[in-house]
């Protein structure tokens, strides 16, 4: 006798994509709705989503909002507007607004992708308006001149964690760099270019970002690569853990 098909959320359990984004098994309310339904919300994190942070963030958000939508036994269908708008003004009630800017995205992009899918008529979210949030003074603190040195001259030069942390402190110190982006670098992201030596960094959006070395970082990164043994290892993490 022939063994019944095995259907794609029997096949993917837990999904693999919905694992990297967070999430260890589909919504029921997703589920419920079938295998094409199923497949869609899949491939919203797979294929629309490319930043895994913000592939992280929005399965975080989708999650919180589906099990509120779930403990007031809604289908998919039935979710409208209003539903979305009284999630946002009790998720506004109790956190900061980016964060309910940023909920509100991720419940309209994913409505949005089930809506151009066949899933749903409609997108319940695409008329609910978040609260307005504008940044008029940053909020970011730079150090003074003053200050990076000394919080560079306080790293102990004589261990192999203090040359590495100098090191990183010092590419964000002259290059401006995320912390993200200084961490993420590569060996092979140093490069020699006319006579100097140039940092690779890799931001937001797939962006790259390429910024000349200050003299004082050469000699810092100069250092820290010698004592880790790594000048060889282009591949392999420029800042990496010490034993």
């Amino acid at each position: 006798m022939p063994k019944p098909p095995i259907l794609l959320t029997e096949a993917l359990t837990p999904p693999p994509a919905l694992v990297r984004a967070g999430l260890d098994a589909l919504p029921a309310i997703i589920r419920d709705r079938g295998e094409r339904a199923s497949r869609r919300f899949i491939e919203f994190f797979t294929a629309s989503i490319r930043n895994r942070n913000t592939r992280a963030a929005y399965a975080r958000a989708v999650k919180q909002f589906l099990d509120w939508c779930e403990d007031r036994r809604l289908e998919l269908y039935e979710i409208d507007p209003l539903t979305v708008a009284a999630y946002v003004e009790q998720l506004g009630s109790r956190t900061a607004k980016p964060t309910v800017k940023q909920h509100l995205a991720a419940i309209r992009q994913l409505f949005a992708y089930l809506t151009s899918g066949g899933i749903l008529e409609t997108n319940p979210a695409a008329s609910v308006r978040g609260p307005k949030y504008v940044v008029k003074r940053g909020k970011t603190p730079v150090l003074a001149a003053a200050e990076a040195r000394q919080l560079l001259d306080s790293i102990e030069s004589d261990t192999l964690i203090g040359l590495r942390d100098r090191a990183l402190i010092e590419i964000m110190v002259y290059s401006f760099a995320r912390v993200g982006a200084a961490v993420a670098m590569k060996s092979g992201d140093l490069f020699q270019h006319r006579e100097r030596l140039w940092l690779r960094l890799h931001e937001k959006g797939g962006k790259r970002h390429e910024v000349p070395c200050h003299p004082e970082l050469e000699g810092y990164l100069a250092a820290w690569i010698k004592a880790a043994g790594i000048a060889r290892d282009k591949k392999g993490p420029l800042f990496r853990s010490v034993g």
